[in-house]
């Protein structure tokens, strides 16, 4: 059976919810400011800092192609590092807050796992 709008509004007022948004936050904010730095840092370089991004390295490889490559290898290992964050830190406390709304055994969700 649903869950009511009433039932929702109170999971969303409750300390479980907030000690996961909060955990969510924790992640989120510092990560993305670190990147949108990190990517900064590349598009200054490379607009401002032409002498230094030029810099060869191996044969062609230079100093911009790197970065380049680094802005791909950064982005896949956030999204790795979020995916292990999420199922330590999120996904247990979310699945309890999932039980106490839709009063589904925990069998149900995790295909048994708990």
């Amino acid at each position: 059976m649903p869950a009511s709008a009433e039932r929702y509004l109170e999971v969303q007022r409750s300390e479980e919810f907030a000690q996961l948004r909060h955990r969510l936050r924790r992640f989120i904010f510092p990560t993305t400011v670190a990147f949108i730095v990190w990517y900064s840092l590349y598009v200054l370089l490379s607009a401002y800092a032409r002498d230094f991004m030029a810099i060869k390295l191996i044969g062609n490889i230079n100093v911009a192609l790197i970065f380049g490559v680094l802005q791909f290898v950064s982005t896949f290992l956030i999204a790795w590092f979020y995916s292990r964050y999420a199922a330590q830190k999120l996904d247990p406390l979310a699945d309890q807050i999932l039980h106490k709304v839709d009063d589904v055994p925990a069998t149900t969700v995790d295909g048994g796992k708990n």
